[in-house]
């Protein structure tokens, strides 16, 4: 029956204000009953399962085209592209030529009139992969009056009975090609290099000290390369024990940072790239609602801790323990994490990151001076929205329709950024995101994104930042694929291993540097290849990330 009914075309205001109210909670009894019947079919499943039966099957659709209310997948991708032209290029001129081979024809195959054209080339690219198993003679003395044997060096990189190039290559295949050591071994043993799967996992974790310090070198110099950063996390499961791998990244650079937790501290020692967090009591933090809700005796007993004074993690918690033991624990991290973030904006070991570019989780606000909201986790809660209302389903099409051409004037604006345009579009805001469409969820969704006006807006200030948070769930996603083939790691070493060179591979690719090149430049010994973080500091130079704050 409602969806006959047009909300728009009943006069009078009061019927119309009650059809409205008993259609919004018709939508909500309705949507109240898919939740049910989905919980009720998963605990049918459940409990076929613990008879030994097996629940209903997952059989997917003959068509592609999904029911609104059966829909899982919340992606903008659609509506956020614009379509561009397909032109496949052409990858020859970027082909670097190992050798040339001229063919020739038997001109005894030829009829008598055949004239010579010249030739024809034809580029044809090759891989080989073979063994170069040496054996070195070295030349060896021995000295009476020193008592000592003298053996010539072996080459920079043959050392551990394997060669530079074997070890470049097991490298590059786990962490680029995402290769597991078992099937690494099988790998090697059909290539006849005999070698033994502890070996290779000593090739992947144990002295990488070099490599670690080439990725810490990365982070800062990406922290520098920009005021802006854009971050995002995924799971990673240490040993059996669930864990949080964090991703910076901007334009010229990635890291990733294992932790075993995401909260706003972890996210701290993301900024600081690795350097311990400095912890300080200012007034600002005595004033702020953390302290003030604390009972009177602990406000007094904080106020003799040293003010203003950067104190490292461990004198904090001793202070704590001793002077305020009784202190709740979700009052003791919210103090810490207010003194961590004054900590972090008054050190200067690290660059501080002015604009943190992120979703809406609750660990990020008050972090940095400036927070930017993804435009892509906005609009999927509204792609989450499933109305079976058909006047609410014409409500949410006309108003995504609104909020894509919105975004489109966003990017537009990113392309040619000037003050008028900035005043038009913070204006027309607040009349895209009007909280008075008549579907109930749709308002209060809308609520929550005009509450988000000054994080979503920040492009207004500085458009050389994205409209969007995708470039870190990229990253992520290279986390994701690792741990699916992997599962994940299982010391410490292997946590940096992952870290280190998941962040190599990753700036590499960024830069357009060959992973596989650079892993066996440093293996080797040879140290041609200039630093990642070197070519980052360069080129940020001329890209001029962020130019707006200048």
């Amino acid at each position: 029956m409602l969806d006959n009914v047009q909300l728009d075309r009943i006069q009078d205001p009061e019927i119309r204000r009650i059809v409205q109210q008993l259609a919004n909670l018709l939508e909500k009894a309705l949507v109240e009953i898919d939740v049910l019947r989905a919980e009720n079919q998963r605990l049918k499943d459940e409990n076929n399962r613990l008879k030994g039966e097996q629940g209903k099957p997952n059989i997917k659709p003959n068509k592609p085209e999904v029911p609104l209310q059966n829909r899982t997948d919340h992606s903008s991708e659609k509506q956020r592209k614009q379509p561009k032209p397909h032109g496949k290029s052409t990858k020859n001129v970027t082909i670097v030529l190992d050798r040339t081979e001229r063919l020739s024809l038997d001109i005894r195959t030829l009829p008598p009139d055949a004239q010579f054209k010249g030739y024809e080339r034809v580029l044809v690219q090759n891989l080989i992969l073979k063994t170069d198993n040496v054996a070195f003679e070295r030349a060896k003395y021995y000295s009476p009056s020193t008592r000592k044997t003298y053996l010539a060096p072996l080459p920079k990189g043959y050392e551990g009975q394997f060669g530079p190039d074997l070890k470049a290559l097991v490298l590059s295949l786990h962490h680029l090609g995402n290769v597991s050591q078992p099937a690494l071994h099988s790998f090697l043993a059909h290539a006849g290099i005999k070698i033994s799967t502890g070996t290779i996992n000593e090739f992947l974790t144990r002295k990488q000290e070099h490599f670690h310090k080439e990725k810490a070198e990365i982070g800062f110099s990406g922290l520098a390369s920009s005021p802006w950063q854009q971050t995002d996390d995924t799971a990673t499961r240490v040993n059996g024990v669930n864990q949080h791998c964090h991703v910076l990244v901007n334009p010229l650079y990635t890291t990733y940072t294992t932790l075993e937790r995401k909260d706003r501290r972890s996210v701290l020692r993301v900024l600081q790239n690795g350097v311990p967090l400095t912890f300080i009591l200012t007034k600002d933090v005595l004033a702020s609602e953390a302290v003030r809700l604390l009972p009177l005796k602990w406000q007094k007993v904080l106020s003799t801790f040293p003010i203003d004074t950067p104190q490292d993690e461990t004198t904090v918690l001793d202070f704590l323990s001793t002077q305020m033991p009784t202190l709740s624990p979700q009052a003791k991290k919210s103090l810490l994490d207010k003194m961590a973030v004054a900590g972090y904006k008054a050190q200067t070991a690290v660059p501080i990151v002015r604009l943190l570019l992120c979703d809406d989780a609750p660990q990020f606000p008050g972090l940095t001076e400036d927070l930017g909201l993804c435009w892509i986790h906005d609009a999927r809660h509204y792609q989450k929205l499933q109305p079976h209302i058909s006047c609410f389903q014409a409500t949410l099409q006309s108003f995504k329709s609104r909020y894509w051409d919105y975004y489109d004037r966003l990017l537009d604006y990113q392309k040619y950024p000037n003050l008028a345009a900035r005043q038009v579009l913070w204006k027309d805001f607040d009349m895209v995101f009007v909280p008075d469409t008549g579907y109930t969820d749709l308002d209060c969704r809308i609520q929550q994104s005009v509450a988000n006006k000054d994080e979503l807006l920040q492009i207004l200030a500085h458009p050389e930042i994205p409209l969007h948070n995708n470039a870190s769930e990229l990253a992520a996603r290279r986390r994701v694929r690792k741990r699916d083939v992997s599962f994940g790691p299982r010391s410490a070493e292997g946590v940096a291993s992952w870290d280190t060179f998941q962040t190599l591979a990753a700036t590499a690719q960024k830069l357009g540097v060959s992973f596989l090149a650079y892993i066996a430049d440093r293996v080797s010994g040879r140290n041609v290849m200039p630093s990642l973080a070197s070519l980052i500091t360069e080129r940020s130079a001329t890209m001029k990330l962020g130019a707006s704050w200048a």
